[in-house]
């Protein structure tokens, strides 16, 4: 079978930014897809290709991406960053049809006692994008995201296998991903381990894709902007409005006393 080429994907080949400038209410939404590969027993490299052919995202997150997952770029072109776990055959990847507009950059993470945990985190100007492997220990994966989130932008979104059991509990962050089962523990206990957090975002679409291989399915979320008239107020401007809805509220009792 002949190694599909650029020439055959036209669409892959012109570079354009990996974002739009500008992203309103009217523009496409962004399409992520999330899968964890399960490093050389799950998916290989011929079931990458075959997502992104069927699925055509403007972003593929991996976890327990191997060496041999980078020459996607040889069979459908595109960009690719690998981000391997310290001491691990495996760990993150990201491809785009598009160029980056910056390297993604790697944030270590607090680690456990037998692996040591990395995160990928890109910044496509209109929003940051988080890829995450976190801990199976569900103090120390939370301790892991509240890491991650202190390092991106306003608006920003995690994406990736959590690991977590129960809700994240990330302040400021909303879970908007698929709410189906995305791996089943020994074959038996479904789990929603592969999960989308966000904030300034909002999810168009979201679906849980076959599982193929692996043994979790990918994911994927259609994210734009959230309008500024519907971002709630955080920090010190939140603080500064209840403030001054508390004066507002005391100026109205003492012009209307209560009988």
């Amino acid at each position: 079978m002949t190694k599909p080429t650029l020439a055959d994907a036209p669409e892959l080949a012109t570079a354009r930014p990996i974002v739009p400038e500008s992203l309103g209410r009217e523009a496409p939404a962004f399409k992520i897809v999330s899968w964890n590969l399960l490093r050389r027993v799950g998916a290989a490299i011929e079931d990458v290709v075959a997502l992104i052919e069927q699925e055509k995202p403007d972003l593929l997150l991996m976890q327990e991406a191997t060496r041999g997952i980078g020459f996607v770029k040889d069979r459908v072109g595109g960009h690719y960053a690998w981000a391997p776990l310290p001491g691990r055959i495996h760990g993150l990847a990201m491809w785009s049809p598009n160029p980056f507009p910056a390297p993604p950059r790697t944030v270590t993470l607090p680690s456990g006692a037998i692996v040591h945990r990395v995160c990928q985190v890109l910044d496509l100007g209109t929003f940051g994008v988080a890829n995450v492997h976190l801990s199976h220990g569900q103090v120390l994966n939370r301790r892991q995201l509240r890491r991650i989130v202190a390092s991106l932008p306003p608006r920003a979104a995690v994406l990736g296998d959590y690991n977590i059991v129960g809700p994240a509990m990330v302040p400021g962050f909303r879970d908007i991903g698929p709410r189906r089962p995305t791996h089943a523990m020994i074959e038996v206990l479904p789990l929603r381990l592969d999960r989308c957090l966000a904030r300034g975002l909002v999810c168009r679409e979201s679906a849980v894709l076959p599982r193929g291989p692996s043994d979790h399915r990918p994911i994927v979320v259609h994210l734009c902007p959230e309008p500024e008239a519907r971002r709630p107020l955080r920090g010190m401007a939140a603080a500064a409005e209840r403030l001054r809805r508390a004066g507002e509220r005391a100026r109205t009792a003492l012009r209307d006393p209560a009988p």
